[in-house]
């Protein structure tokens, strides 16, 4: 059954209402569903229930909560991926399987080695476009919240939120061609619930000397394995290292 996010808290009492244009047409003409079905629905404070549609009009459908259903699917850490922009196809597989993953946050950032560059004035279309496929992928994978996804202009422009975090791990290619394999783990294994951790992966040319300096009293380097990743495929690793390590070894 198909599940779709509401921005305001749970209330069995009462009866709420999609709006989104999008949610509506892929209630009503892609599931093809009617007065009467039912949709799964998280809601702002990540209760999820089975609800009932009572009404559906062209702009709002009206449903009612019917069963409350037990499900915990984020991670218990709230992971940061920050990312060297990369090429456009590749950033929206990226994040797109990030979100199944768990990741709790996106900031895409331009880097020294960024190929892609990105104007000011494409940034709030491109950051649409991004947030609506993190949106379907939470859905598809039965989130209890949506990721979030924001653009900085550089990593000095992350590094000044840098307090907000309590780890920070820089995906280091230097580090995995120097074999280094245990750092990572070593860090993870620490990780406690509620934790807010930033992992920073370079783009297709990965982070230069100077961009890991910014972090050298902030963050550790880590190596993800033998094998040289890709831009896309690095943060992937990491997010099913965490899990294994956080979810699935204990």
């Amino acid at each position: 059954m198909q599940r779709y996010f509401i921005d305001q808290n749970a209330d069995p009492s009462q009866r709420f209402f999609i709006t989104s244009k999008d949610d509506i047409h892929h209630i009503v003409n892609v599931m093809r569903n009617d007065v009467g079905n039912e949709v799964i629905v998280t809601f702002k404070d990540q209760q999820v229930y089975r609800c009932k549609i009572t009404e559906i009009h062209q702009d709002v459908i009206e449903v009612t909560l019917t069963e409350a259903m037990s499900t915990d699917s984020e991670l218990p850490q709230h992971i940061t991926i920050c990312s060297g922009l990369i090429k456009a196809d590749k950033y929206e597989w990226l994040i797109q399987k990030a979100t199944e993953l768990g990741a709790s946050h996106f900031i895409a950032t331009q880097m020294s080695r960024s190929v892609v560059k990105l104007t000011q004035n494409k940034v709030s279309k491109k950051l649409e476009r991004w947030q609506k496929i993190i949106k379907e992928a939470a859905e598809q994978s039965y989130r209890l919240k949506i990721p979030e996804v924001t653009y900085k202009e550089s990593l000095k422009a992350v590094h000044e939120d840098i307090e907000t975090y309590d780890h920070v791990l820089l995906a280091y290619e230097d580090a995995a061609k120097e074999g280094e394999t245990q750092q990572f783990r070593s860090l993870v294994a620490q990780f406690q619930p509620e934790d807010r951790v930033l992992i920073i992966f370079g783009p297709e040319g990965g982070l230069t000397e100077e961009e890991v300096q910014l972090f050298e009293n902030d963050g550790a380097t880590i190596g993800l394995g033998p094998r040289i990743l890709r831009a896309e495929t690095a943060p992937l690793y990491a997010l099913s290292a965490i899990s294994y390590e956080q979810e699935l070894s204990h």
